[in-house]
C-alpha cells in the first residue's frame, strides 16, 4: 500500500476511534430530552406536512404538544402553533386553513379541548367552538364549507351553559356514583360516564375570528358514535356505533349509520359481527375500507385483516387479506411511541380506487404495503428492520410520509416517492443520539421444546466482549397478544448500558407470526409460553457469555403474570421484577376494567369453573417461590388492579420471609412505562435496575431494607 494511502487509513481509524470515544452510554434521564413526532398530515398540494411534536414539559411531570410543519422535499421544520396542548392538525381541502384541537388552562388546570383554526396565509390561530365537555376529531367536508367533530355534551350541559352562574353554594353536584354496568371504568380514562356518550356535531368552517358560527348537534341518544367519515359528495356523514346497552354479553358488533348534514334521524346502513377500526371511504363513495378481527369462532387472539364493504343497505364485509397470515393495521410495541397525540392510521385508497395502503406487521417488523382492492394482492412499499408508526400519502398517491422507529432511533418523519429511496425529513433527536453509544440488538431464532421456532433479540452492552461473563435479564412482553420487534425501546438500551445482556423473545401467543401461533395459548395461558421463554434463556447461555448465577427476569402486564409464573416454576433466577401483574385470575376477572364474559381466555367464569382459574394463577403456587421479588404497580391501574396482582404476591412473600418490596406509583395507570409522568417513568427504570443491581451485582440498596423505612 502506498505511504499516502496508509496515512489516510490511519487518520480515518484515529478519527473514528475519537468519535466513538466521545460518545457516552444512554442514561435513564435521557428520556427527558427525547422528542416524538406523531400524526403527520400532508397539505393538499403535497408541498408540506403538518405534524405534532411531543416533548417532556418543563416540570417533567407531563408532556407538551405543539403543531409543526416541514417541507416534503426537506429543510428545517418550523413551529405553527403557540400552545402547549395542541394536537390533531387537519388541512382544509384548499390548504388555506388548518383546524386543530387545543386544550387551554383555566384556573391553572387543563380545560376542555376545543377546536381552533390557523390561517396559513398568516395571522394568529383562533378558537371557533366552545362546547361544554369539549370537542375533538375535526373532519373537513369535501368542499371545505363544514367541519364535523365529536363531542359529549348533552341537553342539560347546553342548557346550563346558557344559564346565569349560580351562587357558589348552589353549584355543587353530587360526586356519588351509581354503577349499573359491569364495565364501568377504563384504564387511563377513569370512571366511564354513561350520561355523556360521544356524538356527532357539525359547524360552518370559519375564515376569520369574526365568523361566529353556531355548531349543530347531528346525533343524540345513549350510545357512543365514532369513526367520522364524510360521503364523497358532502351530503352526509357515516359513523360507527354499537347500539346495545351492555355489549360485553355478546361478541363485538359494528353498526354503520349515516346522517344528513342538514339534520334528521340517522339511518342504519349495515351491521356486522366485528369491531371495525379506521373507516375510509373509496374515491367513488361506493365502498368503505377498515381493519377488523373476526369474532367467530371465539378466540383469545384473532388476527386483524383489511376489509371492504359496499355502502349499501345490508351489505356484508369482504376480507381482502384472509390468505395473508400477518397482522394488518397493527404495529410492534416499544416503550417510546409518542406518549400523546398519536393520531392513529386509516386505510388509504388510491385515487383510482384500485388499491388500499395499510401497515402490516410480520416477524417483529412493521412496514407499509399496497393491497389490491379486488384481490387483496400485496405489494410492499417499505421494507427493512423497522417499525412504521404513522403513515399518510399525498392526494395523487405518489408520495408516502411516515414516522419510523428502529432499535436505535425513536421516530422521525420520512418521505418516499414511488420506486424511490426514503429520505428523512425531521432530525429532532439527532443532537442527543449523536452523543450516545447505542447498539443494534442481535436477532436470533431458537427451537423450543416442541420444535416450534421462536424469534428473539439480544441487546448487548456497549463495547461487548464475548469472552466476558455478563448478567442477563429476561424481559417478557405483555398482551399476551403483542410483539417485540425492530422498534426503539429505552428500557433495553439502558439495561444494556448498565452492563446487562437483555433477552426479549416473542414466545407463542405473540402477534406478527400468524393466526395459529398467536391463538395456540388460548385456555393454556400461562403454560407452554413459559417453556418458550426458558428455551430462550438456555439458547443464550450456550453462547458462553452469560453468568448463570446472575439471571434476572421482568415483564409488565401479561409479562408481569409470566414473571410471577416463572418464579413459581423455577429457582434459576436470582431476582425478579413483576410489573402491573396478575397473580389471581379469579380476582382479576372480578375487578379489571373490561369483562371476560366471552370465552376468550377461560371457558367459563370463576364461580362456574374455579379449578381452571386456580390452576393458572401464580398465587396458587406462591409457597414455591424463593426468588427475591419486586412489584411495580400503578395505583390508578384499572387494567391489572394491584389488588389482583402484586399486592397479593407481596403480602404472601412477606409472610414467607422471602425478600420482597412493592413500588407503588400514585395516579399512574397501566400506561406507566409508555406515557406515565416522565419523572415516574425514570423512577420506574431506576427501581427495576436497582433491584437487579442489588441481587445480581451485590450493590447495596438500603432503601429496600425494612430497617430504612
Amino acid at each position: 500500500m502506498p505511504a499516502f494511502f496508509s496515512r489516510c487509513v490511519v487518520i480515518v481509524l484515529v478519527f473514528a476511534f475519537a468519535v466513538s470515544a466521545q460518545k457516552r452510554n444512554i442514561t435513564e434521564k435521557d428520556l427527558f430530552d427525547f422528542t416524538w413526532v406523531s400524526d403527520p398530515q400532508i397539505a393538499p398540494d403535497g408541498a408540506s406536512v403538518a405534524f405534532v411534536q411531543v416533548t417532556v414539559n418543563e416540570k417533567r411531570e407531563g408532556y407538551d404538544t405543539s403543531i409543526w410543519s416541514v417541507s416534503t422535499s426537506g429543510g428545517e421544520p418550523h413551529r405553527l402553533t403557540s400552545g402547549i396542548r395542541d394536537s390533531a392538525p387537519r388541512w382544509s381541502p384548499d390548504g388555506k386553513m388548518l383546524a386543530f384541537v387545543r386544550v387551554t388552562e383555566k384556573d391553572g388546570k387543563a380545560d376542555q379541548p376545543q377546536l381552533f383554526m390557523l390561517p396559513m396565509a398568516g395571522g394568529d390561530s383562533f378558537q371557533f367552538t366552545n362546547i361544554p365537555r369539549g370537542a375533538g376529531q375535526p373532519r373537513w367536508s369535501p368542499d371545505g364549507r363544514l367541519i364535523a367533530f365529536s363531542g359529549s355534551a348533552n341537553a342539560d350541559d347546553l342548557a346550563k351553559s346558557k344559564e346565569a352562574k349560580k351562587p357558589e353554594g348552589e353549584q355543587r353536584e353530587t360526586d356519588v356514583r351509581v354503577i349499573t354496568r359491569a364495565a364501568y371504568r377504563f384504564n387511563g380514562a377513569g370512571y366511564l360516564d354513561g350520561k355523556h356518550p360521544q356524538h356527532l356535531w357539525v359547524i360552518a368552517a370559519p375564515a376569520t375570528p369574526a365568523d361566529n358560527a353556531t355548531p349543530k348537534q347531528l346525533t343524540a341518544g345513549k350510545y357512543d358514535e365514532d369513526n367520522i367519515v364524510w360521503a364523497t359528495d358532502g351530503s352526509k356523514i357515516y359513523f360507527t356505533t354499537t347500539r346495545v346497552d351492555e355489549p360485553y354479553f355478546e361478541p363485538a358488533t359494528t353498526d354503520i349509520y349515516s346522517v344528513s348534514v342538514s339534520g334528521g334521524e340517522p339511518t342504519r346502513v349495515t351491521a356486522f359481527r366485528m369491531g371495525a377500526n379506521g373507516l375510509a371511504i373509496s374515491p367513488d363513495g361506493k365502498q368503505i375500507a377498515f381493519t377488523a378481527s373476526v369474532t367467530e369462532p371465539i378466540r383469545s387472539y384473532s388476527q386483524s385483516d383489511l376489509w371492504v364493504i359496499d355502502v349499501a343497505p345490508g351489505a356484508l364485509p369482504r376480507n381482502l387479506t384472509g390468505n395473508f397470515d400477518s397482522d394488518i393495521g397493527d404495529t410492534v410495541g416499544g416503550d417510546n411511541a409518542p406518549p400523546r397525540a398519536g393520531g392513529g392510521n386509516l386505510p388509504i385508497w388510491s385515487p383510482d380506487g384500485k388499491s388500499i395502503i395499510e401497515v402490516y406487521s410480520n416477524e417483529g417488523r412493521t412496514n407499509i404495503a399496497r393491497f389490491d382492492s379486488a384481490t387483496g394482492k400485496r405489494s410492499d412499499l417499505t421494507s427493512g428492520n423497522q417499525a412504521v408508526l404513522n403513515f399518510r400519502t399525498t392526494a395523487d398517491g405518489h408520495r408516502l410520509i411516515y414516522t419510523l422507529s428502529t432499535p436505535t432511533s425513536i421516530g422521525d418523519l420520512y418521505s418516499i416517492e414511488s420506486a424511490g429511496r426514503p429520505g428523512q425529513l425531521t432530525h429532532f433527536n439527532n443532537g442527543l443520539f449523536s452523543k450516545l453509544n447505542l447498539t443494534e440488538p442481535e436477532e436470533v431464532w431458537y427451537t423450543s421444546f416442541d420444535g416450534r421456532k421462536i424469534q428473539a433479540w439480544i441487546q448487548k452492552p456497549p463495547n461487548f466482549d464475548p469472552k466476558k461473563k455478563y448478567p442477563l435479564i429476561l424481559n417478557i412482553h405483555g398482551g399476551p397478544h403483542a410483539a417485540y420487534g425492530y422498534v426503539f425501546d429505552h428500557e433495553f438500551q439502558w439495561m444494556a448500558a448498565k452492563g446487562y445482556v437483555v433477552l426479549y423473545p416473542n414466545p407463542r401467543g405473540s402477534t406478527t407470526y400468524g393466526q395459529d401461533f398467536g391463538n395456540v395459548i388460548q385456555y393454556h395461558y400461562p403454560g407452554d409460553d413459559y417453556k418458550d421463554l426458558m428455551a430462550g434463556v438456555d439458547a443464550v447461555i450456550t453462547r458462553g457469555y452469560v453468568d448463570t448465577a446472575k439471571l434476572g427476569v421482568t415483564g409488565g402486564s401479561g409479562g408481569g403474570l409470566l414473571t410471577d409464573w416463572t418464579v413459581t416454576q423455577t429457582d434459576r433466577f436470582a431476582a425478579a421484577v413483576a410489573q402491573r401483574d396478575i397473580s389471581s385470575w379469579a380476582d382479576w376477572w372480578y375487578s379489571d376494567d373490561f369483562t371476560l364474559f366471552q370465552a376468550t381466555w377461560f371457558k367459563a367464569p370463576p364461580f362456574e369453573d374455579p379449578e381452571d382459574y386456580r390452576a393458572r394463577s401464580p398465587i396458587t403456587y406462591v409457597n414455591k417461590v424463593k426468588t427475591p421479588m419486586m412489584f411495580v404497580l400503578g395505583e390508578a391501574d384499572y387494567r391489572t388492579p394491584p389488588s389482583a396482582g402484586g399486592e397479593q404476591m407481596f403480602r404472601a412473600l412477606k409472610y414467607r420471609k422471602v425478600p420482597t418490596v412493592m413500588i407503588r406509583f400514585p395516579n399512574e395507570s397501566h400506561e406507566l412505562s409508555r406515557s406515565g409522568q416522565p419523572w415516574h417513568r425514570i423512577e420506574r427504570l431506576e427501581h427495576i435496575v436497582g433491584w437487579f443491581d442489588h441481587w445480581l451485582m451485590g450493590v447495596p440498596k438500603p432503601e429496600y431494607e425494612v430497617s430504612q423505612q
